[in-house]
Parts: structure tokens; sequence; C-alpha cells
């Protein structure tokens, strides 16, 4: 396991094929990075699906309200909702949207994040200055690689649990 320098600000997935460790960016994005350890130790990301991974460029989840259902029909409305915490200001930084970077999923609206997230496959530039950047994965990026492509994926991988790696 990659070392882990702050406990407190490192988020751990666990996923079918392994674990992925992630370094939360707390000096860049307090509040992004607060909102995704509130939800992890609620429990509120454990089973939820990825429902848009498109190759080449990221994997989403973290639709909290959607994409937890187990019958896969309803898997369509995943993308649709968020937690039931307000939404969040930007937090935008000049971290890039680099390979393996989590970036907040929202609306058109600069300030609508709520609880979905995003994992870059590769470099996104284009990205850049437009969506809060708040951590970047330290370890099993070949995990995130494997996460079963679609928009919705016919049958989503789902992030079997998610904690703060000082709680686990």
């Amino acid at each position: 396991m990659a070392e882990i320098k702050d406990p407190e600000n490192t988020v751990i997935i666990e996923l079918k094929d392994g674990n992925v460790v992630i370094e939360l960016l707390p000096d860049v994005a307090p509040k992004h990075c607060e909102r995704m350890k509130e939800l992890a130790r609620a429990g509120e990301y454990d089973n939820v699906a990825f429902h848009r991974v498109i190759d080449g460029f990221m994997a989403q989840t973290g639709d909290v309200a959607n994409g937890d259902m187990e019958d896969n029909f309803n898997i369509r409305m995943a993308g649709t909702g968020g937690s039931d915490k307000p939404d969040l200001p930007a937090e935008f930084s000049k971290i890039p949207h680099a390979r393996g970077s989590i970036g907040a999923a929202r609306s058109q609206n600069p300030d609508s994040a709520n609880s979905q997230f995003f994992i870059n496959f590769k470099d996104n530039d284009f990205l850049n200055g437009q969506y809060t950047v708040y951590g970047q994965v330290i370890e099993g990026m070949e995990h995130v690689d494997a996460i079963v492509r679609g928009e919705p994926p016919m049958y989503p991988d789902r992030m079997i649990s998610v904690k703060v790696a000082a709680d686990a």
C-alpha cells in the first residue's frame, strides 16, 4: 500500500478488483474535501454505481440519491441527483485535470457540485479552471482503468465501500 502521509485527508475506495487510494487536497478545495469525507463516513458512497464512464476521458460516480439502486433498470436515473446537502461553491485552482485527478461533477452552474465526482483516465487539460480538482489517485489507478464503460453501463461497476483512511 502507498505511504499515507495524512490519513485524515486520504480516502480509500474499494472496487471489485482492489482498492483505489486518493489523497485529498484540503488546501486547494476544503469544502469539496470535507463533503467527500462526510459522505464517506456516513456510508452514503457505499454501493454507488459508476454511471458515466467514457473511454479515454473519465469515470463518474457519487450520485448518492440514485446511484445505489440494486435494480439496474433504475440506474438510468443516476447522474441526476446528489446528496441532501446544499450545493458547493466552485473552488477552482491551478491544479490540472491530470490522469488520476478527482474532479467535482456539476451542472452548467459552476456552484452546483454536490456529491458526484469523476476520476480522469488521462490528462484532460480542457477542464482546467472549469471544474474543481480536489484529489489525486496515489495508488490503484489500474483498478480505475478497469471500470466498465458506458453512459450508463448496463451492469455498472460500483464503489463497494468508501472510507477515510483515518477510520479504516
